[in-house]
């Protein structure tokens, strides 16, 4: 997952080597748990057959033997992975740890500053999940383009005194009537519709990309939150991410921009105002830029 760059943030991340490397004097006792990657499961188990065992390894094995439960401060979880590959996980996954949460009083955060505000055709990814958190992470688009985040608690999650948690760019102004307005905007404009209706023809496009080229190896997504993964071939599903850079250079050379995740996937998240002539657009940039890949 990524949660972020400062030392405490870094500390939670763990979708790049890269965004560590360097980086040793982290917050301790910090567990990090496989995603629940079932395209290339990291068990080597096959959904649902596998019980969810991504999730119950939790309390099956972390909490019996490492981690006594009473003495977690929170579990932050992505419901849909941002840098580690736009991995959409089954539904159970985020729910039995959810669950888990609960049970044992642990505070579940929602990291939702990549997946969250609308991109996934829901104002927050968890909700394609039935649950909620007992803290939000948001930012990025929330001010749209203005530097800002925000968390939302429960009730019982905030401080004890007024400013005992404070600093100088906090309730900036300028900032809040970024987000003010982006909130209008996306109810003026049905925005979260938008995008799961526009998302469900992007992921077509895409599928029927994937029918044409035997590099591509998964397509997956929620919304306008989608990837495309690429392989050296679609029986072993070994990540191609060579091929995966080539691409992404033709798709800048023809006026494309995407950018990279995980090991060998192309994330794709247009402005959610986007229409199916720049989806149609965008998809014949990509082919174009796989075959002179």
């Amino acid at each position: 997952a990524f949660h972020g760059r400062t030392m405490g943030a870094n500390s939670l991340t763990a979708s790049k080597l890269a965004q560590r490397a360097r980086f040793t004097s982290n917050i301790p006792d910090v567990h990090h748990l496989p995603y629940a990657t079932c395209y290339r499961c990291p068990y080597k188990m096959a959904y649902p057959n596998c019980d969810i065992w991504c999730a119950r390894i939790l309390e099956e094995l972390y909490f019996k033997q490492l981690i006594p439960p009473d003495e977690v401060s929170a579990i932050f979880v992505e419901p849909i992975q941002g840098e580690g590959g736009y991995i959409v996980p089954p539904p159970e996954f985020i729910q039995i740890i959810r669950d888990i949460a609960q049970r044992h009083g642990i505070p579940y955060v929602d990291d939702e500053v990549q997946a969250g505000m609308g991109k996934t055709g829901k104002m927050l990814a968890i909700e394609h999940f039935g649950v909620t958190g007992n803290c939000t992470s948001l930012g990025k688009a929330l001010g749209s383009g203005v530097a800002v985040a925000a968390q939302v608690l429960d009730a019982g999650l905030d401080f004890g005194a007024q400013g005992a948690h404070s600093n100088t760019f906090g309730g900036n102004g300028v900032a809040l009537a970024a987000v003010d307005a982006t909130l209008n905007v996306f109810e003026k404009e049905h925005l979260v519709e938008r995008a799961a209706e526009q998302g469900a023809y992007f992921i077509e496009r895409l599928r029927d990309l994937q029918t044409r080229h035997a590099a591509i190896g998964d397509v997956r997504g929620k919304g306008l939150m989608l990837a495309i993964d690429f392989v050296t071939d679609r029986a072993s599903r070994t990540p191609d991410p060579a091929l995966r850079d080539r691409v992404l250079s033709g798709c800048f050379r023809h006026g494309l921009m995407a950018l990279p995740t995980g090991f060998s996937a192309i994330r794709l998240t247009p402005a959610l105002v986007v229409d199916r002539e720049q989806i149609d657009h965008a998809v014949a940039v990509l082919d174009l830029a796989i075959r002179e890949a």
